[in-house]
């Protein structure tokens, strides 16, 4: 009997450890994913969620996904490069240009007027990221995707439609190549990152701000202004995006997930994620246009008035570059040629999606 019990032991011993080891080799690795906007926020809700399910639904549950939304693991937005650099997140969505200065190239791509199509400038920014930054300004991150958002605008207290007419005016501006553009119309850049755009302009700290539709919904910008200025044809202006995963974190995975990674990052997913972005500026303005407000369009041909005002930060960057051992006109000739390329091919760039 006593060797029977011992018997049984053993295997229910041996039957548990099995199971343990099973559960263990399920889940083999959880990676970190923070990033600063609420959750129910298009870019985490739409792309992010999607890629991080892809990811634990291809590694048959080897790898999950922890997302943490609005600087949940502390920070403040300029910081999360430095946290996926150092490890403190193992992934990180963010804008490149909170860190001014220190990824030069990308700004290629957040030229004024530069952008009327987020696909294809996220596919050409793809195709440059993968020549002249990946094992350069972004040698230290193993980046997942690069993309823009959809056309970039103005949201204010009251009407813009010249450039004139921001004088005086406070306004957030969403990039460097934007807040050059506030300063030369007389009006005073503010920077800070967008979640903190609701409460500045309930508070009046500023008089508008630039950002796409697509966030306008998440952060009731249409409640706190009510003049929106958008632009026919190019783009007043992008911003560029990385997902961004820690060198070291990536190098460790094993190679099976590593696979799994280099699945779910590149061409395909950059131009889902810029796409998805930009799809979701139409639901967002039509909440505008639900509460009456007053939606400007600048035409093409009154645009030419702002392009004039942004030639010499056209210029000055084009010497930056320069100064900088880099050609700065090639680079602006290239990204154009890419953007074209990429637009006429779209239909035979790999889809991303849901899997």
């Amino acid at each position: 009997m006593t060797n029977r019990k011992s018997i049984l032991g053993l295997a229910a011993g041996v039957a548990l450890t099995a199971l343990t080891a099973g559960a263990a080799m399920a889940q083999e690795v959880t990676l970190k994913l923070h990033q600063f906007l609420p959750a129910q926020a298009n870019v985490p809700k739409l792309v992010l969620d999607v890629w991080a399910d892809n990811v634990e639904k291809d590694s048959n549950g080897r790898i999950k996904v922890e997302r943490y939304a609005s600087m949940a693991l502390g920070g403040t937005p300029p910081e999360l490069m430095d946290q996926a650099i150092d490890g403190i997140a193992d992934v990180v969505w963010t804008v490149v240009g909170y860190t001014p200065g220190r990824y030069r190239t990308t700004e290629v791509f957040e030229l004024p007027f530069m952008m009327n199509n987020a696909r294809a400038m996220s596919c050409a920014y793809s195709k440059m990221f993968d020549e002249h930054m990946a094992d350069g300004e972004f040698a230290d991150l193993k980046i997942v995707g690069t993309w823009v958002h959809g056309p970039g605008m103005f949201h204010t207290n009251k009407p813009v439609m010249m450039p004139e007419d921001l004088q005086g005016m406070k306004i957030r501006g969403g990039s460097v190549m934007v807040n050059k553009l506030l300063e030369r119309t007389g009006a005073t850049p503010v920077g800070m990152p967008v979640p903190a755009v609701p409460e500045a302009l309930s508070k009046g700290v500023i008089d508008g701000t630039t950002i796409p539709w697509e966030v306008t919904a998440a952060l009731k910008v249409p409640e706190l202004v009510h003049n929106h200025t958008e632009f026919e044809g190019d783009a007043l202006y992008t911003l560029t995006f990385v997902l961004a995963m820690n060198k070291d974190v990536y190098e460790g995975l094993s190679d099976e997930n590593k696979a799994v990674i280099d699945a779910n990052s590149g061409l395909a997913f950059s131009v889902f994620a810029g796409g998805t972005q930009a799809d979701a500026d139409g639901p967002a303005r039509q909440l505008a246009v639900d509460l009456g407000n007053n939606i400007i369009t600048v035409s093409a041909e009154d645009a030419q008035k702002w392009k004039e005002v942004v030639e010499p930060i056209i210029a000055e960057w084009v010497g930056e570059m320069d100064a900088a051992g880099k050609d700065g006109q090639a680079l602006i000739d290239e990204a154009r040629t890419l953007m074209a390329q990429c637009d006429a091919d779209m239909a035979n760039i790999d889809t991303y999606g849901p899997h």
